[in-house]
């Protein structure tokens, strides 16, 4: 008479907590194992904790300033016409560095020649910054001229500074893409700052001169 014999199976063998065991011995992960999580981009990470500190510090300016305007001798100062220009170079800067990360993304052909253009833009806008800036010292506006003049050059530096922080990161890409070709996390890192700093800007042009 047969005899049924059972074999009893450890909690590890198999069932949802376990690994599936093939016919050559190999392991494969169930679904939903560490292995099958997004890969987390140190890049973007980064990236967003150097936009947190940037965060932090416009908000102090921004106090700062808010307090600061309502007192009686405050008076908005002139508006240089080229600020204008200068932000809507900014803003095609910005649509250039998308254009870059979805085709980075996709692997399509152009990466290059479209993220060295957001580069240029970026260089065209601090260069106009400089204009803009030599345009109020010709009108008699300088950083003691009033309590406006001292914002004004103060946040448009600040803001120069980061900007120019994004120009050197754009080259950086632009430099890795050539010698590795690919390069789409560290295109998606950059365009998260570069966007940052568009808005930003819109930001101070906007407390400074339209509200």
């Amino acid at each position: 008479m047969p005899v049924e014999t059972r074999v009893l199976e450890r909690p590890g063998d198999r069932g949802p907590a376990g690994p599936v065991h093939g016919d050559d011995g190999r392991s494969f992960g169930r679904p939903g194992d560490a292995d099958d999580r997004p890969e987390v981009n140190p890049l973007r990470i980064g990236a967003w904790l150097v936009v947190g500190a940037a965060i932090v510090l416009f908000a102090a300016f921004t106090s700062t300033y808010l307090a600061r305007r309502v007192q009686a001798d405050w008076r908005v100062g002139p508006l240089p016409p080229i600020l204008w220009a200068n932000t809507a170079v900014l803003l095609a800067s910005s649509a250039a560095i998308e254009w870059a990360r979805r085709a980075a993304r996709t692997q399509a052909a152009g990466v290059r020649p479209i993220l060295g253009l957001a580069t240029l833009l970026g260089a065209a806008f601090l260069v106009g910054q400089i204009v803009a800036w030599r345009e109020l010292v010709a009108a008699g506006v300088y950083l003691a001229s009033s309590p406006h003049a001292d914002f004004f050059y103060l946040l448009t530096g600040a803001h120069a500074v980061h900007l120019a922080v994004g120009v050197g990161a754009l080259a950086y890409a632009l430099g890795q893409i050539r010698r590795a070709g690919g390069g789409s996390g560290l295109v998606g890192a950059v365009a998260i700052y570069w966007h940052f700093v568009d808005v930003l800007w819109l930001y101070i042009f906007a407390i400074l001169f339209l509200i």
